[in-house]
């Protein structure tokens, strides 16, 4: 039974940002950060299955393609890469990639790759505050300049490089064509509202990821009998014994916290092992709901050296 506030992990990128507001007051001075990591305090205890992550991009990734699971487990590691992204923010003709714009053989694909064509064969499309995406193991995928977002996934961090706009990175070629589905991506079925305060937004065989929009001042349950990732993306309250506001994030395994949300209302993304949402997750008590006294401290923050 665990309940915890997350620490955070700096991963510094060249594709980063150096101001990270709302979403984090870390000061990354001269050096851009990336990614930040949403970790388990406790580090003695094992990784969790699910990775989140907040993305901060001022220029494009590499155009690139994670392994399904059965691929991954052909070249030795315990399982692939598929993820999810909320788009947090976005400046107009902010973009992502996902999939090809037609199927390419293996020949196809070697040559676009060796070229630089593949940027061209990728579906671009735009995208908005408040887009979700869905990207399986396999499929080929970029993310654009000018974004913040989430990122729920499959504690992974393989990834094969197909183009690096110039940063003259290490390619992947062959493993690219071992491991993509060269194609059109998979039709994304719409997000589907499960109650008045849950929308699901992505039900995988790998994980579930919600948006739940809470009231002002109302008071809720969460039950859950798995792991389970919590981002607060708008507005504050109380997670348990957690006092949390935009940017934070809470770690739940086989437990139960009440949410005591504040004056300006509550809106988190939550994810947790799938295949499907659980109904029983989220209970209303606003009518009988007490605030606990003691509040945990704020995050711990970790460099990661990349």
């Amino acid at each position: 039974m665990t309940i915890e506030h997350a620490s955070v992990e700096i991963a510094r990128k060249p594709w980063g940002r150096l101001d990270l507001r709302p979403w984090s007051s870390i000061d990354a001075a001269t050096d851009p950060v990336g990614e930040l990591w949403l970790e388990r305090t406790d580090k003695s205890a094992p990784n969790p299955a699910l990775l989140l992550k907040l993305l901060f991009t001022s220029q494009p990734l590499s155009i690139q393609v994670h392994p399904n699971d059965a691929f991954a487990r052909s070249i030795g590691l315990p399982n692939g890469k598929t993820e999810a992204w909320y788009i947090l923010s976005a400046l107009p003709g902010a973009r992502i990639a996902l999939g090809l714009n037609r199927h390419l053989t293996p020949q196809e694909l070697r040559a676009a790759i060796r070229d630089g064509s593949i940027a061209d064969l990728v579906q671009w499309r735009p995208v908005a505050q408040g887009d979700v995406i869905f990207v399986p193991g396999g499929t080929i995928h970029a993310i654009g300049a000018d974004i913040v977002l989430a990122e729920i996934q499959q504690r992974s961090d393989t990834t094969f490089r197909l183009f690096d706009f110039g940063r003259h990175r290490e390619l992947h070629e062959d493993s690219v064509v071992a491991a993509s589905e060269a194609g059109p991506p998979p039709t994304q079925p719409p997000p589907r509202r499960l109650t008045d305060a849950r929308l699901v937004l992505v039900a995988s065989s790998h994980f579930v990821f919600e948006r739940i929009d809470l009231q002002a001042n109302s008071h809720w349950g969460l039950q859950t009998d798995r792991e389970a990732w919590i981002l607060v993306i708008e507005g504050e309250g109380r997670i348990g014994r957690a006092n949390a506001t935009v940017g934070d994030a809470i770690f739940m395994e086989s437990d139960s916290a009440g949410i005591d949300v504040g004056s300006s209302g509550m809106s988190i993304l939550i994810a947790y092992p799938g295949p499907d949402p659980v109904a029983s997750f989220l209970q209303d008590r606003s009518e009988r709901m007490t605030k606990p006294t003691d509040a945990l401290s704020g995050s711990e923050i970790i460099e990661v050296l990349t």
